[in-house]
């Protein structure tokens, strides 16, 4: 029924193997199943597709889906961070292909909002390239797929610790996409000044709201509660994407922000109040698999609440 919450996830995403010490483990999903089991049975279960490749070049070059697929028969690296096994194939097209199962039940009117628990994550994978972790840019292809379906205006707000760089580089140039970040700086990847604001018809798209380390609920919660639903209404989305990085949590081995448990569910529940459409969030960072699992199942229970 219109107005329910759908979760999407699969065993598929289990195979995408990157080997015993990388932070981007199967054990992020186990983890995060583990906390939302209790709230399963309030949820819409769905099942990701494996989309096409003509789905992937909406955003991608076909040498980057070349690449991808080549390393990933090979079972090689991309890069140092970047893994690839026999798994990760099926894994990155159902990483995709989460986003257009939920939109397809949102145009249906069965559910308002939807969180995918994924991997490979995406938001580092540029058009013409795989890094940081990730192989596809899932929510890129959301956003893009979504139009094809009438959602014309398509806001992204992205809370990883880590700069989406390939989400902003994808849209930059593209008025009909809203991208904004709250994210560590400096860190990787290097990018998200706040300078960078979108390019050509693009301009003034993009917002980017870097913080140094030791940033904590202070410093980024207020962009949520105080300044995005005015981004958003003078953008006027028809639908908003979420890029959801739980890698900004204290507890996290990767970064230095320091936004609590509280911090997380405050903003979580801002975004889901900014604008009156439907919500998809997809699931980025976060490698504490115990800060994980509860900020995940947070965010359904405030997407249950609003």
């Amino acid at each position: 029924m219109n107005g329910s919450v759908a979760y999407l996830t699969d065993p598929v995403f289990l195979e995408h193997d990157t080997g015993p010490w990388h932070p981007e483990s199967p054990e992020r999903l186990r983890a995060i199943e583990r906390a939302v089991s209790p709230l399963k049975k309030r949820l819409a279960p769905l099942s990701p597709i494996r989309v096409a490749e003509t789905l992937l070049e909406s955003v991608h070059t076909p040498e980057h889906v070349d690449t991808v697929r080549f390393h990933c028969d090979a079972r090689e690296p991309i890069d140092a961070d970047t893994v690839c096994s026999a798994g990760s194939w099926n894994a990155a097209l159902a990483a995709a292909g989460a986003g257009v199962v939920a939109i397809d039940a949102v145009e249906r009117g069965e559910i308002f909002r939807a969180f995918c628990a994924v991997r490979p994550p995406g938001h580092h994978a540029t058009a013409e390239r795989a890094m940081g972790f990730c192989l596809f840019n899932n929510v890129a292809i959301t956003a893009r797929y979504a139009q094809t379906k009438g959602y014309e205006k398509v806001a992204i707000v992205d809370f990883d610790v880590h700069h989406g760089n390939g989400t902003q580089a994808i849209f930059y140039r593209d008025p009909s996409v809203l991208y904004l970040s709250t994210h560590q700086s400096p860190a990787y990847p290097g990018t998200g000044s706040a300078s960078e604001r979108g390019e050509g018809p693009g301009e003034g798209s993009t917002f980017n709201f870097p913080f140094p380390p030791g940033s904590g609920d202070a410093e980024l919660v207020p962009v949520y509660e105080e300044k995005l639903a005015e981004i958003l209404s003078a953008f006027a989305p028809d639908l908003l994407l979420v890029s959801a990085g739980y890698d900004l949590h204290e507890a996290d081995p990767l970064a230095q922000l320091r936004v609590t448990t509280e911090g997380v569910r405050r903003i979580v529940r801002a975004i889901l109040r900014a604008a009156d459409t439907p919500a998809i969030f997809m699931l980025e960072g976060g490698y504490d698999v115990h800060a994980l699992g509860e900020c995940v199942a947070l965010t359904l229970e405030e997407m249950l609440r609003e």
